[in-house]
């Protein structure tokens, strides 16, 4: 794996599961098995980085157990607590159109038609009946539904959302 890779956090190691060295993870993904589709994962707490292959997981209720190939027993798996998971960017599958990865559209600037700038994409939500930009910048805090009715374009080139959103909204 390369150093120039864009590599994108997907989770977190919660703690130790077991004996054999097992541990729980937290995913931030849509699905809670979809980390076990990278065979590799970065780890990272503070400046300590380290490559982990995994060696087994499933999924239990939203959460992920994983035994990676380099731990054992449960003192190497309680060491592992509170790091980040990260994935490289470049081997997500392929979007199909007008569909996006919540990481792409984190960042962007939002403008209206008028082409006033509401701000940056700060997060996301999930509401159970669509998705929902979290947009800040000088007129405050905008919780913008992500459906085609308020959103006219999504440029990933000039990294901009072009958005049917008043600033009195």
């Amino acid at each position: 794996m390369s150093e120039t890779q864009n590599w994108v956090a997907m989770g977190y190691i919660k703690g130790a599961f077991g004996v054999k060295g097992w541990l729980k993870i937290q995913p931030s993904t849509e699905y809670t098995d979809s980390l076990l589709d990278y065979p590799e994962w970065r780890l990272v707490k503070g400046k300590d980085v380290q490559i982990a292959e995994i060696e087994a997981g499933k999924a239990v209720g939203g959460e992920l157990q994983v035994k990676f190939s380099h731990i054992n027993d449960r003192d190497a798996a309680a060491l592992m607590r509170g790091y980040t998971i990260e994935v490289p960017r470049e081997s997500f599958a392929e979007t199909e159109e007008d569909e996006f990865y919540w990481t792409d559209l984190v960042g962007m600037q939002v403008v209206n038609r008028d082409g006033v700038a509401l701000g940056e994409v700060v997060k996301l939500m999930e509401t159970g009946a669509h998705d929902v930009l979290v947009v800040r910048g000088e007129y405050g805090e905008k919780l913008i539904p992500f459906v085609s009715h308020f959103i006219d374009d999504v440029n990933q080139e000039t990294r901009t959302i072009t958005a049917d959103w008043g600033l009195d909204y």
